[in-house]
C-alpha cells in the first residue's frame, strides 16, 4: 500500500452530505512505482467478454508468469435463446491457468460485472479484490450460491495500490450509477495500462465524490502504454448530464401526480436515484415501498452499509402499501428494461400479487432502453396506456442520466491519459468503431488502435500492439440449476417448438411379432387445435398405420430407422396441408 491518506470523510455514520467531498493525498512513495522496461518488455491481454455486446465483461492481463482478471460478469439472455436465465462467460481458459491466476479485480457492484463471479468461484478459488459497497453486494451473490465461507474477499479503496505477482493495480475512483466504482491504472515492466471500467464525468454527483481526473491526468504525464475505455455511450455527442439533475426532474414530477399514486421503475443497482427517489418523496409527505427482489437487497445493503441515507418513518413494506392512500405512495421497483418477469411487467399484465395497475396510476420509467431492449418497454409502455395510466418514460423529462460517458468526456479521457495504443471496450461493434473514430481526431495513428472481439489475444510492446491467436471463450448458458447442459441443439429444439408446435405419435407393440397392439395415438401441442383439425389428424393417423405395417413381415426391426421414416411421412405431411413444420416425435412401447 502507499502512505496516501484521506481527509475525514463527512459521510461517517452512513448519513450523506449533499455537500462535495474533496481528497488530498501525499505522493506515493518511490518503493510504489516500478521501472519499466519498455523497449523489451511484452503484456498480453485476453479478452473473455464485454466486446461487440453489452454485458459479460472480463478482461484477463497476463505477464510471463502472471495472470489477473478483470471483472466477472454475465449478460441476460434475448429473445433468441428462450428458457435461458443468464449467459456467462466460458471459464475454459482461466481454469486452464488456475494456478497462474493471482487474483480478480471488480471495478463495480453491476451484474455485468460481478453476476458470473460465484460460477466461477465455484471451479476455482481466487481472491476478489473490490471497493466496499461491491464487496456487499457480491457477498450476496456467493451467500446465494453456498460458498460465501469459501471465498477469499479483500475490501479495498480507491488509491490504494494491488501487487498481483508481477502487476502492480492502483485503483482510481469514477462516476457511474452506482456508488463506490472505480477504473484502474495497472503497471508491469511492459508499462502503464489504464482500464476505466464503466465511468462518466459528474461534477455534482449525488454523493459529492467527483471523479478522480488528477490522478488520471498524473498518469498521462508518467506515460500511459494503452487505454482501454468504456465505449457505451460513444455515438452520443456532448457530455452526459450529472445524475443530479434527476432529483429536480423527479420533484417536478411528483408535484405533476397530484393525488395519485406514484411509481418508479429504474434500475436495481442505481443507489443515488433511489436515495433522491427517497429525499423528493420524504418533502411531499409520501411512503416509499420497495418492489423486487434485487432492489429490496441493494437498498439493504446499501443502509448497512452507509450508502443510502433512509429517511424516517419514509420506508414501508410493499405488503402495507393498502393501508395508505394512493396520494401518499411512491413505489420503486424493477423493471425499467420491461423484462418479461420484472415487476414492472407483472404489474402493468396483472399478474402481481400486491400491486395492482389502476388508472390513479402515475408510471415513471427512469431509465433509458439498453440498446436491444427498446421494443420490450415500448410494449409495457403501450399496455400501461391502454389501461389509462400516465406514463414517463425516456426523454420526455429528465428521469434518466447515463452512468455512461458521451463523446466529449470519452474525448477528455483520451486527452488526459495520452496513450500510445488505444483499445476501446465494453460496447457493440458500432460503439467499439465510433470510439475508435473519436480516438484518432484526438491523433491517434489507426494502426496504434485495435478493435477486439471476444476471444481475442493481443500482444502490447513499446512498438506495437499484435493479435495472437485466439483463446478458447464464448458463452455458457445458465438455466435453472443446469450451467452448459444448454446448448445449440437444445436451443434449436425450443425455437421449433414454440415457431411450429409439436406432433407426438405413441404406439404400443408386439415385441415377437411387430403387431400394433395399441395406437397408434396422434397428439398435438402448440400445432393446431385437434377439434377444429379432426380430419389433419386422422390423415396423421392413417400414415402413421402405413409405416407401422411396412414392418409387419420383416424378421428383423430396426426402430430407429422405422421411427426416422415415421417423422419423415408426417414432417412431409403436415407440410403439404399446413406449411408449417412441427417437431414430429414417435414414441414406441414394446411388450
Amino acid at each position: 500500500m502507499t502512505n496516501e491518506k484521506r481527509m475525514p470523510n463527512s459521510n461517517a455514520g452512513g448519513k450523506r452530505n449533499s455537500k462535495r467531498r474533496y481528497y488530498t493525498y501525499r505522493k506515493a512513495s518511490k518503493k510504489s512505482e516500478p521501472v519499466f522496461r519498455n523497449e523489451t518488455e511484452k503484456v498480453k491481454i485476453s479478452f473473455l467478454g464485454g466486446m461487440n455486446e453489452i454485458g459479460k465483461n472480463m478482461t484477463l492481463y497476463e505477464y510471463k508468469s502472471d495472470m489477473f482478471i478483470v471483472d466477472c460478469g454475465l449478460a441476460f439472455p434475448t429473445a433468441e435463446l428462450p428458457g435461458v436465465d443468464l449467459v456467462i462467460p466460458d471459464f475454459t481458459h482461466v481454469l486452464n491457468n488456475r494456478d497462474r491466476i493471482r487474483g480478480i479485480i471488480i471495478t463495480h457492484g453491476h451484474e455485468d460485472h460481478i453476476g458470473a463471479l460465484a460460477y466461477l468461484l465455484k471451479q476455482a478459488n481466487i481472491p476478489v479484490y473490490a471497493t466496499k459497497l461491491t464487496i456487499g453486494l457480491i457477498k450476496g451473490k456467493l451467500e446465494e450460491h453456498g460458498i460465501l465461507n469459501l471465498a477469499k474477499l479483500v475490501e479495498i479503496k480507491p488509491r490504494d495500490n494491488i501487487t498481483l505477482g508481477a502487476f502492480n493495480i492502483e485503483l482510481i475512483h469514477v462516476n457511474h450509477s452506482i456508488p463506490d466504482s472505480v477504473g484502474l491504472a495497472i503497471r508491469c515492466p511492459a508499462g502503464i495500462i489504464i482500464q476505466t471500467g464503466d465511468f462518466k464525468i459528474d461534477t455534482t454527483p449525488v454523493d459529492g465524490d467527483m471523479i478522480d481526473l488528477p490522478r488520471f491526468a498524473e498518469y498521462g504525464r508518467k506515460g500511459v502504454l494503452a487505454l482501454l475505455s468504456d465505449s457505451t455511450n460513444a455515438e452520443r455527442p456532448g457530455t452526459t448530464p450529472s445524475e443530479s439533475t434527476v432529483g429536480d426532474s423527479f420533484g417536478t414530477l411528483f408535484r405533476k401526480a397530484g393525488n395519485r399514486r406514484i411509481i418508479v421503475a429504474t434500475f436495481a443497482s442505481n443507489i443515488h436515484r433511489v436515495q433522491q427517489i427517497m429525499d423528493v418523496a420524504k418533502s411531499m409527505k409520501r411512503k416509499v415501498a420497495v418492489l423486487g427482489r434485487s432492489l429490496e437487497n441493494l437498498v439493504n445493503v446499501g443502509a448497512e452499509l452507509g450508502y443510502l441515507n433512509i429517511p424516517k418513518g419514509v420506508l414501508i413494506s410493499i405488503d402495507t402499501i393498502n393501508n395508505y392512500s394512493d396520494d401518499k405512495l411512491v413505489i420503486i421497483t424493477t423493471g425499467s428494461q420491461g423484462e418479461p418477469m420484472s415487476a414492472l411487467t407483472k404489474i402493468a399484465t396483472g399478474e402481481h400479487r400486491k400491486v395492482n395497475i389502476t388508472p390513479n396510476d402515475y408510471v415513471i420509467i427512469s431509465a433509458t432502453p439498453i440498446p436491444g431492449n427498446e421494443r420490450m418497454v415500448g410494449n409495457i409502455v403501450n399496455i400501461l396506456m391502454k389501461q389509462g395510466v400516465e406514463v414517463i418514460y425516456e426523454n420526455m423529462y429528465d428521469v434518466h442520466a447515463s452512468g455512461h460517458a458521451c463523446q466529449q468526456d470519452l474525448k477528455l479521457m483520451i486527452g488526459m491519459v495520452h496513450p500510445k495504443f488505444f483499445i476501446p471496450v465494453h460496447g457493440e461493434q458500432k460503439h467499439l468503431v465510433k470510439h475508435a473514430m473519436l480516438a484518432q481526431s484526438m491523433g491517434i495513428p489507426k494502426k496504434n488502435i485495435f478493435i477486439g472481439d471476444i476471444g481475442n489475444c493481443i500482444e502490447i510492446t513499446n512498438d506495437e500492439i499484435k493479435k495472437l491467436d485466439n483463446v478458447p471463450s464464448g458463452e455458457i448458458y445458465v438455466d435453472g440449476y443446469g450451467v452448459g447442459d444448454v446448448g445449440n441443439v437444445v436451443l434449436n429444439d425450443r425455437k421449433r417448438l414454440s415457431k411450429d408446435g409439436i406432433i407426438i405419435v405413441v404406439a404400443t407393440i408386439d415385441s415377437q411379432n411387430g403387431y400394433v397392439i395399441s395406437g397408434p395415438d396422434i397428439v398435438s401441442r402448440g400445432f393446431v387445435f385437434v377439434k377444429e383439425n379432426e380430419e389433419l389428424m386422422s390423415s396423421a393417423k392413417e400414415v402413421a398405420i402405413m409405416v407401422l405395417n411396412s414392418q409387419y413381415d420383416k424378421k428383423y426391426r430396426d426402430w430407429n430407422t422405422l421411427k426416422t421414416k415415421l417423422r419423415d411421412e408426417i414432417s412431409k405431411l403436415m407440410y403439404e396441408k399446413t406449411k408449417r413444420s412441427p417437431m414430429v416425435l414417435p414414441i414406441f412401447m414394446e411388450i
